[in-house]
């Protein structure tokens, strides 16, 4: 009987109907796949520094056709990405974007720490074997060599064989550097001493001869005497508070934070101020068009990346409260320079032949005082305090002079070498820290990080704690601030926490083969860069985490 079927199967096999058959049955796979592999001109990414993801809704009625409203209505917005680690700095947030990787991975765990193997305080990008080109300040002495892994743009130009050019463009070293990846073409920052743009010579040993005209050009100079007035009435700004609060910070020589503001006085000399005005963006989005157009950005054989962060809407932000005049002002203005933008993107580039998403390293806290006035809980911390009254606790208790170093990013950072040569007990002094820790004002909770997994904190909340814990670069004992607590001043905000104001983030894709829509389902700001390496049809960076968003690569 076995034989029978043997024979049978053996006549299918090899009859006409079995060849035909085996010709002209294809896969799902193989229906899909395209003839050969496109990509787009040019990826453009927007990082806009502490813009909350509101802030696409918030003002939406007062946005210009060609800006924010472009991108929503044109693009694919991912309406609920959540950054999955805490703090939430910029540093880190660019990072993440990038090479859709966590602190715990790539390394870059703050905008600074203190690193316990080198003994010594370290900026995210400083780099001392590098020198500044483009002025003789030390604002130069950066690279992305603190950076473990590689990011979406060292990738582009590992698949293009480095026939890919990659630029970086950012007031902020950190917002130009670690997005642009070890691997670039070049990164350029602003020196607010000089009032240059600049770059060190871990890219180049001179800069371009478009980026010298630009400086010689002074531009920060030609906008300070604009001054700084709303761009339209006053009595308009609805979505803000009265623009007198003793909650906004005001700038130097003023007396109160109002419109307009002066700073006409600050020509020749005070570059720094640029920053927290509408018209750094400006700026930045200005070099970003000079160098599309120098760089030949997308009129070559591969795919180039742009890599731009608007980074005075954190300035003004920290200064003034996500709910200041000033702040919608920047981010109408902001709208304005984006249609600008767009429209030479279309132009240059030629409209679908760019891939651009837009997001943010963080969004912002609503300030204290104006959580008050509006009878809503929030309140101030002074975390520096805490090394002083730690030492006095320990050194009572366990006769440890000095045991911890300094309190940042959340973290008590021990002298283990202090507490070694003491024969103290390591575990007691690190419960009784966080003892103390839970009784303070504002702090929620504190957990040892080594031990997450023994803590009643939600799964949520751990996971995003041993995300952000690096084991070389971190501390040992991390706390958690109430919601709308920080450490910070009575003016202004900042940011860092976990909570939705701070993680919950704006993510929009836009152009190159993107239709217009959007998805409710919770996102990643890990899986920007993975959804990138999916259309590009590259390899994901050496540390990404993240997921491709299939609502919009399966469109």
């Amino acid at each position: 009987m076995k034989r029978v079927y043997a024979l049978a199967a053996a006549l299918l096999l090899f009859s006409p109907i079995g060849f035909a058959q085996k010709k002209t049955v294809k896969t799902a796979a193989q229906k899909s796949f395209p003839a050969e592999i496109s990509r787009p001109k040019l990826v453009v990414g927007l990082v806009v520094d502490q813009m909350r993801w509101d802030y696409l809704y918030r003002y939406y009625n007062r946005y210009v056709n060609g800006g924010f409203k472009r991108l929503i209505n044109e693009g694919f917005s991912v309406e609920n990405t959540m950054i999955p680690y805490t703090p939430t700095y910029t540093a880190p947030g660019h990072t993440c974007i990038y090479t859709g990787s966590v602190p715990a991975v790539h390394g870059i765990i703050a905008n600074n720490w203190y690193d316990p193997e080198l003994g010594i305080d370290m900026y995210c990008t400083d780099d001392k074997t590098v020198q500044t080109v483009g002025s003789t300040s030390a604002a130069g002495l950066m690279s992305p060599k603190n950076m473990l892994t590689t990011t979406i743009t060292d990738e582009l130009r590992l698949a293009t064989n480095f026939k890919s050019k990659v630029i970086g463009i950012s007031l902020k070293d950190r917002g130009s550097i670690l997005p642009a990846g070890h691997s670039a073409n070049a990164a350029y920052w602003y020196d607010g001493i000089s009032g240059n743009w600049i770059t060190s010579t871990y890219y180049m040993k001179q800069l371009p001869a478009w980026v010298d005209a630009y400086n010689k050009q002074k531009m920060p100079d030609l906008y300070y005497a604009k001054e700084w007035n709303t761009l339209y009435p006053l009595t308009s700004y609805s979505q803000s508070t009265a623009d007198s609060k003793a909650y906004e910070g005001a700038f130097r020589g003023e007396t109160a934070p109002v419109f307009p503001h002066k700073l006409s006085d600050a020509v020749g000399k005070n570059f720094e101020l640029i920053r927290s005005t509408p018209y750094g963006n400006s700026m930045t989005l200005d070099l970003a068009e000079k160098a599309i157009a120098a760089e030949g950005l997308g009129k070559g054989t591969a795919t180039d990346f742009l890599a731009v962060s608007c980074s005075s809407t954190d300035y003004v932000g920290h200064q003034f409260g996500p709910n200041s005049i000033e702040a919608e002002d920047t981010y109408l203005r902001l709208d304005k320079d984006l249609e600008t933008f767009f429209a030479y993107l279309d132009k240059s580039v030629g409209k679908g032949n760019y891939l651009l998403f837009l997001s943010a390293d963080h969004g912002a806290a609503h300030v204290p005082g104006f959580m008050a006035e509006n009878k809503m809980p929030s309140g101030l911390v002074n975390t520096r305090k805490l090394t002083t009254e730690l030492n006095t606790l320990i050194e009572k208790d366990f006769k440890v002079k000095k045991s911890v170093l300094t309190v940042m990013n959340n973290q008590i950072i021990y002298n283990k070498s202090e507490i070694t040569e003491s024969k103290a007990d390591f575990e007691a002094i690190k419960k009784r820290t966080i003892a103390y820790l839970r009784l303070q004002d504002g702090i929620q909770d504190a957990v040892d990080n080594t031990k997450l997994s023994e803590s009643t904190l939600p799964a949520e909340i751990k996971e995003r704690i041993a995300n952000g814990y690096n084991a070389r670069r971190s501390g040992d004992v991390y706390f958690l601030l109430k919601p709308n607590w920080f450490d910070g001043g009575v003016t202004g905000t900042t940011h860092g926490a976990w909570y939705p104001y701070d993680s919950h983030i704006p993510l929009v894709f836009m152009g190159w083969n993107v239709k217009p829509g959007k998805t409710n389902k919770t996102h990643y700001m890990t899986d920007i860069s993975a959804t990138l390496a999916a259309m590009l049809r590259i390899q994901m960076p050496s540390g990404c985490i993240g997921e491709p968003i299939t609502e919009l690569t399966n469109q």
